[in-house]
């Protein structure tokens, strides 16, 4: 215990206080006596830290309960003992009721037992208000979890917001590509697929779920394989594939940003060939 243990003693016999003093001469306590009830509540207002009270039970004037009652609307916390010289059971009651008692010790007490009852009353004061500043500190806890829990509620909430939005975009995005009347796919530069639109599956009668992600090498014609060899030693290619009376108009360009990332984009239109002429 860091703090300083403060002791008010009340009785209005100056022999009692003196022994209550003697008492503890051995200890570290600092003993606080005061001779009347009134005198007794002048000195606790006046005096921080006070943790425990011993009280005569019959005093002149303000009797012990009344004391103590007092002592415990001014500070709750404050452990309260009562001396008495009397065997009054209603008495007894009355005080623990009124005064919230802690221990009601006869007169004349036993040192040693005084002496113990003492030093277990000192222990719950100090049990009580460590339990009191872990319990704000719980509070103090729970009110940073709270804070800290709805924040990231908060911000799981503008993240999915902001998800909802980034798919929005993308589907947009895809929807548009599945919509041009030409083939575009992408692709990383070492030859994996990433984007594909439906006009690209369709010339080469391919499931987007089995296309991205593939080699290029395996799921191309050699001569689309050939033409993205080509255009990375050129950087932007555009070739005719003839197939069947039909063929095919392929442009790739190599793409390269600041941050890194490479690959190639190709854009292939279907078109007629007829009599050698190109429609």
């Amino acid at each position: 215990m860091d703090e300083a243990i403060k002791i008010l003693c009340v009785d209005d016999e100056k022999s009692v206080l003196k022994s209550l003093g003697r008492l503890f001469l051995d200890t570290d306590y600092e003993i606080l006596t005061a001779e009347s009830g009134d005198k007794g509540l002048e000195l606790f207002r006046n005096t921080e830290n006070i943790q425990l009270v011993v009280s005569d039970y019959r005093m002149p004037r303000m009797n012990g309960v009344d004391f103590l009652r007092e002592v415990y609307h001014l500070r709750p916390e404050v452990v309260r003992i009562v001396l008495s010289g009397y065997a009054d059971t209603a008495a007894i009651v009355e005080a623990i009721n009124e005064g919230k008692i802690y221990k009601f010790i006869p007169k004349p007490w036993n040192d040693d037992e005084l002496k113990m009852t003492i030093s277990k009353a000192l222990e719950y004061y100090f049990t009580k208000q460590k339990i009191i500043m872990l319990t704000k500190e719980l509070e103090i806890k729970n009110r940073e979890l709270t804070e800290i829990n709805n924040n990231l509620e908060r911000l799981v909430e503008e993240r999915t917001a902001d998800l909802m939005i980034q798919n929005r975009i993308l589907t947009a995005s895809q929807n548009i590509l599945d919509a041009l009347p030409v083939g575009v796919i992408g692709m990383e530069r070492e030859g994996t697929i990433v984007q594909c639109n439906q006009k690209g599956l369709d010339m080469f009668k391919l499931e987007k779920g089995n296309i991205l992600g593939m080699d290029r090498r395996e799921s191309f014609p050699d001569e689309i394989n050939s033409f993205i060899e080509e255009l990375e030693q050129k950087k932007q290619l555009t070739s005719h594939i003839p197939s069947n009376g039909s063929g095919i108009v392929i442009k790739g360009v190599f793409m390269e940003h600041a941050g890194g990332q490479e690959g190639l984009i190709l854009v292939l239109e279907e078109e007629e060939i007829n009599n050698g002429n190109r429609q």
